[in-house]
């Protein structure tokens, strides 16, 4: 009754042949043989979605001995994820009710809780699990009450470089309610809104920051040419960046001008407040008149934590004022820094959506992410230091609060050039006088 698929179908195949005879079900289990392989050759990415998902399921759940009966049993009683009734001395042991495997490097293990345990003691036995179930990673996720699903990470899903989709020629083509940038580890596309939030992307030196930075302008770029998106760029690194010089309506290096861009992004919003207050508005809408500003700042350490004493007092007066106001006025702020500790960057709670890329610190997830998010499975300081990694990070899910391993889509110079060529013409004048 437990698993009617399963006892449903070598009973079915059974009564096939008895009534047609082995001749008629073999011919017609060779058709669907072949149907599927002509579909798997024929459109693979149809096949990857729809039947590739439900037979790593099949063989993960019935054809290996992890998820089996006493191979189950094994793992949960070891890790000390078991209950045993004090009067019969009967081992209770939480039941598996399906698996999902959306990728072949991925498997979502859901399960029934016993009485008496909680998430918390899962996620506090996830090292053990992982180590039993030779898994690299294991998250735990809430689904419902009594029910987790459990995250089983076997190999990197991310082995090849996430290429860019081709840049949107059309203002009206893109959406920056659902800017795509990269994958997730379940092998579909990560999408993040960017209008009315404020992104905190934090990772060490080559973790690929500045990766999800030009996912979204590359999202923005046909606006910021219609002039629906203005750029303000602070640049103190004076490198990476520099490339949206011709493109940016205020761009600083120097620590006096970061101060004045900072300011100045503060002094739009509080025009903006008056028009929406005299027009009766509550919410932005972002038109020619009111254009989105959206303020870019690398390497935001140097800027709030790190520079000289006049830069980190000038932002640290206006800095908080833009993240707590400026989402309903047309502001948005993306941030990338290395260390996210409450001495250099305060106001890191203020930020709606926060990437954590590979740390040197175990404690980084939990500064970026939120509170037990390592616990939970944002193993940010075991992703690799090498050049194949870059790009690669965690975001919580809104619903669920659950970390989620992601990869950006990488820019190259060729890239960036288009970039900034689509958002530069015709407006390249305007935007350097400004």
């Amino acid at each position: 009754m437990r698993h009617p698929g399963f006892v449903a179908v070598p009973a079915a195949g059974a009564a096939s042949v008895a009534q047609f005879g082995p001749t008629t079900v073999g011919g017609a289990a060779a058709g669907v043989l072949a149907a599927g392989v002509g579909w798997y050759r024929g459109h693979p990415g149809s096949w990857e979605a729809v039947v590739a998902p439900r037979l790593r399921a099949i063989r993960r759940r019935w054809l290996s001995r992890t998820y089996l009966g006493p191979g189950w049993s094994r793992v949960v009683e070891a890790c000390g994820l078991v209950t045993v009734h004090r009067v019969t001395g009967v081992i209770n042991v939480p039941r598996i009710i399906r698996i999902r495997s959306h990728s072949p490097s991925t498997e979502t293990v859901y399960v029934r809780l016993l009485f008496g345990q909680t998430p918390k003691l899962w996620e506090e036995a996830s090292e053990a699990l992982a180590v039993a179930l030779r898994a690299e990673r294991i998250g735990v996720e809430r689904v419902g009450p009594q029910i987790i699903a459990l995250i089983v990470q076997r190999s990197e899903p991310f082995d090849q470089v996430i290429i860019p989709p081709d840049l949107p020629g059309d203002a009206d083509a893109t959406s920056l309610g659902r800017v795509y940038l990269g994958e997730t580890e379940y092998g579909t596309d990560w999408h993040a809104p960017l209008i009315g939030q404020h992104w905190l992307v934090s990772g060490a030196t080559g973790s690929g920051k500045n990766s999800v930075t030009w996912m979204a302008l590359r999202a923005c770029a046909p606006l910021i040419r219609d002039g629906l998106v203005r750029l303000h760029v602070v640049n103190p690194k004076g490198t990476e960046l520099n490339a949206l010089t011709s493109v940016a309506y205020r761009y600083a290096e120097a620590d006096g001008d970061i101060v004045d861009v900072l300011s100045g992004v503060w002094e739009i919003m509080q025009d903006r407040k008056k028009v929406l207050a005299e027009q009766g508005r509550r919410t932005f809408d972002m038109s020619h008149d009111t254009p989105l500003d959206l303020l870019l700042i690398d390497e935001l350490g140097a800027v709030t934590g790190y520079g000289d004493r006049s830069l980190t007092r000038g932002a640290q007066a206006v800095l908080p004022l833009i993240l707590s106001q400026a989402r309903a006025l047309g502001g948005t702020v993306i941030g990338a820094l290395q260390e996210p500790t409450k001495d250099v960057i305060p106001q890191r709670d203020l930020f709606s959506l926060r990437v954590c890329m590979r740390s040197t610190s175990a404690g980084h997830p939990d500064m970026v992410l939120g509170e037990d998010m390592r616990r939970r499975g944002a193993l940010a300081d075991e992703i690799p230091n090498e050049p194949g990694s870059a790009g690669i990070g965690f975001v919580v899910k809104q619903r669920s609060r659950t970390p989620m391993r992601v990869r950006a889509a990488y820019c190259d110079d060729t890239d960036v050039a288009d970039l900034v060529h689509v958002a530069g013409w015709p407006h390249t004048e305007l935007a350097t006088t400004g």
